[in-house]
């Protein structure tokens, strides 16, 4: 069973999955008119080299997936049933319109993750806040799984915020990892680790799975899931595009899943 496809009462059935975030692939595409790179072609790579799925985070200014892209990868995922298709978004902004095309046109929806990023911002840079986000979240997150998709929430590591999470109807929650990543590069993980595996632990007692996304690498992967055990899917995409230059897309891909074994170990 694909470990993507548990939901958050599975919390331990199966290892980490990696799905891998096509984005840059897209902003590089952007710069030219003649679809090169193919955003299609660099997501089966991924699959072809072992990654348990692709995700798009799709932005209303369309710098880098553009609604096409979103079709295409689905339909791409029609053709790899043990994979998932992973949309994440503003929920307020056009996310919900593209689910509810990709499911309108038969094709696979397996998980949204809502995040709560603003028109303007480069990236993502924080998750959702309880009480403040829950009266108005909680229809959208409906609305979500009755199309059939898991629903995530982007969240930062407050254990105290977990309990709220589950009470909006959320599947899972995904671990917002900047703060990690640079505390590793800094040399302080015993700053920072400890909130995230304790905000995972919230997370298992409320029935919730866990993810997690944001400048995790090669360098610093295997230490974050040996330090939050039971992860069930990371989703990469800024450092894995940027080592693919070195590496190749494939062997990259092959990498990062050592990372995940190793993590598991």
């Amino acid at each position: 069973m694909n470990p993507l496809m548990t939901r958050g009462s599975d919390l331990q059935r199966a290892g980490t999955a990696l799905s891998v975030n096509v984005n840059k692939v897209a902003l590089l595409r952007n710069t030219r008119t003649l679809g090169v790179p193919s955003v299609v072609r660099a997501a089966t790579l991924c699959l072809e080299a072992g990654a348990d799925g692709i995700t798009v985070h799709p932005r209303p200014d369309e710098r880098h997936i553009r609604p096409h892209d979103v079709f295409d990868l689905a339909g791409l995922l029609k053709a790899w049933p043990g994979a998932e298709f992973n949309i994440e978004g503003n929920p307020f902004h056009n996310l919900l319109d593209l689910a509810r095309e990709v499911v309108a046109r038969g094709l696979p929806l397996h998980q949204c993750t809502l995040v709560p990023d603003s028109v303007e911002q480069s990236t993502s840079d924080h998750g959702w806040r309880f009480p403040e986000d829950a009266e108005r979240l909680v229809p959208l997150i409906a609305e979500v799984r009755a199309l059939g998709a898991r629903v995530s929430l982007f969240m930062d590591p407050v254990p105290e915020a977990m309990a709220a999470a589950r009470a909006v109807g959320a599947d899972r929650v995904e671990l917002y990892t900047e703060s990690y990543a640079r505390a590793f590069a800094d040399g302080r993980l015993d700053t920072v680790l400890p909130a995230f595996a304790e905000t995972a632990r919230a997370a298992w007692r409320e029935g919730l799975g866990v993810n997690a996304g944001h400048d995790l690498s090669l360098d610093n992967l295997t230490a974050f899931l040996k330090g939050v055990p039971g992860v069930q899917e990371v989703s990469i995409g800024h450092a894995l595009v940027g080592d693919a230059l070195e590496f190749g897309l494939a062997d990259t891909v092959r990498h990062y899943l050592q990372c995940v074994r190793e993590g598991n170990a």
